[in-house]
Parts: C-alpha cells; sequence; structure tokens
C-alpha cells in the first residue's frame, strides 16, 4: 500500500483578527507555533478559520501568507469552498497560483445538490485545476451529505484524491476505504472521534484543539501512526475536555479564547459569533489545564 499522499495533525488554523482586520503578523506567528509543534500540516480558510465571513482579498491573502510562511516545511491544504461552483474553481486556482498543496472544498451548502450535482461540482473542479483536492463532507453545518457511492464515483478522478469527514461516523472510514481504493486520503474532521476514525483506516485529523495544543495533538497523532494505541489512548483522554471545550460556544470563539489567554492573538470574532460565554471560558480553561496546556 502506498503512502497517503497527507496524513497525521493538521490545524484548521484560526483566522486572528485586530481593529476588524486580518491581523498578519498574529497569523504567522501562529503557523510557526504550529511547525515548532510538530504539526503535520497547515489548513487555512476553513470554517474554524471564519471564511463565510472573509472577503475574498482576506481570503486569498491568509492562503497566500500560511503558503509563505510555511516555505515548503509542511504541506498546507487551502480552504477553498462554495456553494458556487464557478467561485470553487476560482478560489482552488488561486490556491494552486500560489503555491498551496491541495485544497479543501466542501460541499456546496445552503443550496442542497442532489448527488449528481455534488458529482458535477466535483468533476467541474477537477477538470478545471490540476490541484490535488479534498472534498469536505460536514452534514451538519452544509445541510446535505456526499454519499459513499458519489465519493467512490469522484475517487476515479484523478484530481479529487480524499476526504475531510466530519460526519462521526466512523464506520463511513470503513465503507470508503473499501469503496475508494487504497490511495483514497482519509481524514477526520472531528477531534472526539479522530482516533476512532483512523482505527477504522484514517490517515489523520484536520484539528481545531491543534491550534490551541500543537505539541500534544502532534504527539497523539505520532503514536497512532506508529501503531502505539496505548500511548494514543492515554492522548485521547489526556485532551478529551480540551475537544469538548472548543464546541462548548460557537466555533471558533472557545478557540480564541484559548488562544488568547495563551497569547498567541486576540480573541476578536466576526459576527455573526460573538465572543464565547462564561461558561465556555471556564469549560476551555479547564480543558487546557486537563490537557497540561496551562
Amino acid at each position: 500500500m502506498s503512502e497517503p499522499l497527507f496524513k497525521g495533525v493538521m490545524p484548521a488554523l484560526v483566522t486572528p483578527f485586530r481593529d476588524g482586520a486580518v491581523d498578519e503578523q498574529a497569523l504567522v506567528a501562529l503557523v510557526e507555533r504550529q511547525i515548532a509543534g510538530g504539526v503535520h500540516g497547515l489548513v487555512p480558510v476553513g470554517t474554524t478559520g471564519e471564511t463565510a465571513t472573509l472577503s475574498h482579498d482576506e481570503h486569498r491573502r491568509v492562503v497566500e501568507l500560511t503558503v509563505k510562511t510555511a516555505a515548503g516545511r509542511v504541506p498546507v491544504i487551502a480552504g477553498a469552498g462554495s456553494n458556487a461552483t464557478d467561485e470553487a474553481i476560482e478560489l482552488v486556482q488561486h490556491a494552486k497560483a500560489v503555491g498551496a498543496d491541495a485544497a479543501l472544498v466542501v460541499t456546496p451548502y445552503y443550496n442542497r445538490p442532489s448527488q449528481e450535482g455534488l458529482y458535477a461540482h466535483y468533476a467541474a473542479i477537477n477538470e478545471a485545476v490540476q490541484l490535488p483536492v479534498l472534498v469536505y463532507n460536514v452534514p451538519s453545518r452544509t445541510a446535505v451529505d456526499i454519499s459513499d457511492d458519489t465519493l467512490a464515483r469522484l475517487a476515479k478522478l484523478p484530481n479529487i484524491v480524499g476526504i475531510k469527514d466530519a460526519t462521526g461516523d466512523m464506520t463511513r472510514a470503513t465503507v470508503q476505504r473499501l469503496k475508494c481504493g487504497d490511495d483514497w486520503v482519509m481524514l477526520s474532521g472531528d477531534d472526539l472521534t479522530a482516533l476512532g476514525y483512523m482505527a477504522h483506516g484514517g490517515h489523520g485529523c484536520i484539528s481545531v484543539s491543534a491550534n490551541v495544543a500543537p505539541d500534544l495533538c502532534a504527539t497523539f497523532y505520532n503514536a497512532i501512526m506508529s501503531d502505539d494505541w496505548k500511548t494514543a489512548l492515554y492522548w485521547q483522554d489526556r485532551l478529551f475536555r480540551l475537544h469538548k471545550s472548543l464546541f462548548s460556544d460557537a466555533s471558533p470563539s472557545p478557540t480564541k479564547f484559548a488562544l488568547a489567554h495563551l497569547g498567541a492573538c486576540l480573541e476578536d470574532v466576526r459576527l455573526p459569533i460573538v465572543a464565547a460565554s462564561e461558561a465556555s471560558r471556564a469549560a476551555v480553561l479547564d480543558g487546557m489545564r486537563e490537557a497540561g496546556v496551562i
């Protein structure tokens, strides 16, 4: 079996803000902190990066700056999704032009396409841009679930290389491993269930918690990739409360609170996301203490 194209833990990077604008200095520092912590890749401008409230210019700039700062030390998978196929193609083209290693393309949201529409969406991207594309399936946010049969069809296309699965259904990793072939990259999008997902054959995780604890998350995934399941279970238990706490309020406000507590960036978010509640802040601090971050 060939080595997966992408593996290990990759933070779904927050986008720091200051005075209403992207805080580029903080973003560079966050990328450096992640790489120093031993993560295996970077994923800017996904859901955690508040891409829904970024302008197109801001989106492109965050991708450019992440690629420039990473400087080839780890792969960069740029968020490039849209519910308009032409717009998604433009974002993937930009990701390729600035040197990203792949694009993460969420299933079209709100307009709820059929399975045939979903296939046609990704097939059009595959035809338009020669860049590896990961399908991002998160039905709790998009109101559409791309089926395993549709993924099996897409896996036959040269540029559709894998999936970020945020369904929380670990059995789908087994189904897709059997349907999509040995080269299909399978990344979890759910910190809480990623250990089980990888036991079912997954290759890694696009992680929210890695923003806060890159070194601990890297240790966790290195243990899994070394088949040291006892050590992995220890880290699963130690990180569990942190994982949960970062979704104790609308994401990414708890994550930005945690990073602000560490002095990594301000906790500023953009409406309609608001600052984390007091209860969420208390939960985050408890999770950080239990993990050993503070």
